[in-house]
């Protein structure tokens, strides 16, 4: 089965991936934290993880809420969701964990306080039906915060390096042939409208790393794990992944070397 027609994570759930996974949850959980606060979210709430993976935001959502509190977890991915479970369990976290995909997913009305999300939207095919889903389970008042791509054209290195640049295409048309919209950022805040939710924030978040920077690793990190599955879904040459990533080794040793990463937004909004 290729890349582009799993019916499984676009980029897996192997072990390589739940590193992944947990060290892009280290570049990214101050800015997971900013949207909380800005929210509001706190102790007691009810909070979902909408498309949770192996539930290293949901783990730090069931610090905020407590143990007068919940987070219901959320994810297709049965071996996340397991992940997730013995890591909530190991930590005595208030949470339920649910192995469901988005569509099949059972959200009683007016029974949340809040909802999160970061890069699950991007995967599906009916956006505005899922959004209208977890905005109908909010009660009203409450938030949800989204963070997704704007633009993810936007990765790219300095120096360039052709091979490194052709293969960052290649994972873009990857993405493009998937179900879902990989910038679903941008159109975040009409969606919101259209599902009742006020938007009530906007917030670009963006990375431009260097070599020796802890978050040059997350960029890292999905070149290694991510360009030899494009090579298996025939978008790219063996020879063009192998030298890509080689040229992404040099620029780890030249000076003044940067990478700009993906343009991301928060959007928050809140239930009429």
């Amino acid at each position: 089965m290729s890349v582009i027609d799993s019916e499984t994570y676009i980029l897996g759930t192997e072990r390589a991936e739940l590193f992944r996974l947990g060290l892009q949850h280290q570049v990214w959980a101050e800015e997971a934290r900013t949207g909380w606060r800005h929210a509001g979210f706190g102790a007691g709430d009810k909070l979902l993880d909408l498309g949770c993976g192996p539930g290293f935001c949901t783990q730090d959502l069931g610090y905020i809420v407590g143990p007068a509190g919940r987070v219901i977890a959320v994810d297709r991915s049965q071996a996340f969701i397991e992940f997730c479970r013995q890591s909530s369990t190991l930590h005595g976290l208030p949470v339920d964990c649910i192995a469901s995909t988005f569509d099949d997913m059972k959200l009683a009305d007016g029974d949340l306080d809040g909802a999160y999300c970061r890069w699950a939207l991007a995967w599906v095919a009916n956006p505005e039906a899922v959004l209208g889903k977890v905005a109908a389970a909010l009660r009203p008042g409450g938030t949800f915060v989204c963070h997704e791509y704007f633009d993810w054209k936007t990765f790219q290195t300095e120096p360039a390096h052709p091979e490194l640049d052709s293969a960052i295409a290649a994972a873009l048309q990857s993405f493009k042939q998937s179900a879902g919209d990989i910038d679903i950022g941008r159109r975040l805040p009409a969606l919101f409208g259209q599902a009742g939710l006020e938007v009530v924030s906007t917030r670009p978040m963006t990375k431009l790393v260097r070599p020796g920077d802890f978050a040059w690793q997350w960029p890292a990190s999905f070149f290694e794990v991510y360009f030899p599955k494009v090579v298996d879904a025939g978008l790219m040459s063996a020879e063009t992944c192998q030298t890509a990533l080689a040229q992404w080794k040099a620029l780890e040793q030249t000076a003044g070397a940067s990478c700009m990463c993906p343009q991301m937004i928060e959007v928050i909004g809140r239930r009429l």
